[in-house]
């Protein structure tokens, strides 16, 4: 063979090989700020908005690799209906042509933001027609995916991680003999939910709380930053106005961060992005060592920006790659709602009989009443949404509940995709998922009607999981 049709051969064999495509992203946002008036949500008696002080967003993330695209979305809620999520998904695939299973949104647990949730009947159900705010909300995120898809261009990818203890801190708590109240449905729990800061009766918390902050940082080619995707397992650090929005220390991040990070480019902006990771007993409050009453906003600005400045930080290390494979699996599983046993529904039933609601008081026996009724009326099983990405040798793991601490970390201990972490509140939103062991304790996230899945719920979502990232190793 002549070295020319050795030339040609190799030639014709090069040319038959796949060409592996570049790493593309895009980021943007939608603002989903609501109307004043509207109702806030977090606490057992919902209040009118009587003020903005910071704008609420969705801020939208896609990736593609030439054969998959992926999207992730995190949102200024405290949490969504099934059905937001689902409208939206829809809108993204026939709008982008991205597929729903492919699209991650969840949402930041701010207590400072307005019902996306639906009423309280509305609550056990999986799907719903949705209220004009949550259509709203549904249409400004699948225009913030097709603002981000618009935008896509080369990019590379890092992943990083670092600890930030100091501003994590588990909220249930073994309290001393004689020291525990009742609970709503006048029983003694083992453990409290947050049993006030430098109490005396404190024995030690009923958990670990999970310091780890994951990073994902997409980047133009050795150049500008396109985005960063965090997610922090704290609970909302709250302290605002009396009235007031916010998209509390999640938004304070990340405008901290893009102030540091960011070039100027007003055709393309830098979007940071702050996700809840797994927070569900665990809060900003060191109950061993209370520190000062802050004015408003003011502590929620000292996380975000020690938190930016953290992330800033940990970039020069970070290393950069041209490629990651993407991939997305999405499944709804078959867990059931909490069982009410008949004991307990009498008692509610009584409860509600005894001392009607009253226009404007909160009766926490009450409350629980009408919740314990509506979640025994719940269909036997949910539709659970469990998904999972993978970017390269990056895994995000999802849930649509409050989760305990505890899950995110097994996940991450146990996925067999090389850096992995959790999200929670994506989806959908189902109450505080403990861990089984918790149940036996009591406490605030184990009541039926603040809990309202199975007990082995975070075991089942964790199998699913960890099956769902072997599969897409």
């Amino acid at each position: 063979m002549t070295p020319r049709l050795i030339l040609t051969v190799l030639a014709l064999l090069v040319s038959l090989q796949p060409l592996k495509a570049a790493l593309r992203a895009g980021a943007a946002t939608s603002n989903i700020t609501p109307e004043l008036g509207g109702e806030v949500v977090g606490g057992f008696a919902p209040f009118p908005c009587t003020h903005i002080h910071d704008e609420l967003h969705a801020r939208a993330l896609v990736l593609d690799d030439g054969k998959t695209k992926l999207a992730l979305v995190v949102c200024d809620l405290l949490g969504m209906h099934r059905s937001v999520s689902l409208q939206a998904r829809q809108w993204i695939e026939k709008e982008a042509g991205i597929p729903a299973a492919n699209v991650l949104i969840s949402c930041t647990h701010t207590h400072s933001a307005t019902n996306a949730l639906g009423g309280p009947v509305r609550h056990y159900s999986s799907d719903v027609e949705l209220t004009d705010y949550q259509r709203f909300v549904a249409r400004r995120i699948a225009d913030a995916v097709r603002r981000a898809a618009n935008l896509l261009r080369p990019a590379q990818i890092a992943f990083g991680s670092l600890q930030a203890p100091e501003h994590v801190h588990i909220r249930r708590w073994f309290l001393k003999e004689g020291a525990m109240p009742p609970n709503p449905f006048g029983k003694i729990d083992r453990v409290k939910m947050n049993p006030g800061a430098g109490n005396p009766a404190l024995i030690e918390p009923a958990g670990k709380p999970d310091p780890t902050v994951s990073v994902i940082a997409l980047r133009e080619p050795n150049g500008r930053l396109i985005s960063t995707y965090c997610a922090y397992s704290l609970h909302y650090v709250g302290g605002v106005g009396e009235g007031h929005i916010s998209a509390d220390y999640y938004g304070y991040f990340c405008r901290a961060l893009e102030r540091q990070l960011a070039k100027a480019d007003p055709e393309a902006p830098f979007v940071a992005m702050m996700a809840n990771g797994t927070s569900g007993d665990a809060n900003n409050i060191n109950f061993r060592q209370p520190g000062p009453r802050r004015p408003a906003y003011e502590q929620m600005r000292l996380v975000a920006e020690d938190l930016a400045a953290k992330v800033q930080s940990l970039m020069p290390s970070l290393q950069w790659k041209d490629e990651a494979a993407l991939a997305a699996s999405y499944r709804e599983l078959p867990i059931a709602w909490r069982r009410i046993e008949p004991e307990l529904l009498a008692w509610a039933k009584q409860t509600e009989q005894k001392a009607p609601r009253i226009q404007g008081k909160v009766d926490l026996g009450v409350a629980y009443a009408g919740r314990v009724q509506r979640l025994a009326q719940a269909s036997p099983q949910t539709k659970f949404p469990a998904q999972l990405l993978r970017l390269g040798d990056i895994a995000i793991g999802s849930s649509p509940c409050e989760t305990f601490a505890e899950t995110g970390v097994a996940f991450r201990q146990q996925s067999p995709i090389a850096h992995s972490f959790m999200v929670e509140l994506a989806h959908g939103y189902y109450g505080y998922m403990p861990h089984p062991r918790h149940f036996e304790l009591g406490g605030y996230e184990t009541w039926p009607g603040t809990n309202n899945l199975e007990p082995q719920a975070s075991e089942i979502m964790l199998k699913a999981l960890l099956e769902m990232a072997a599969d897409l190793k």
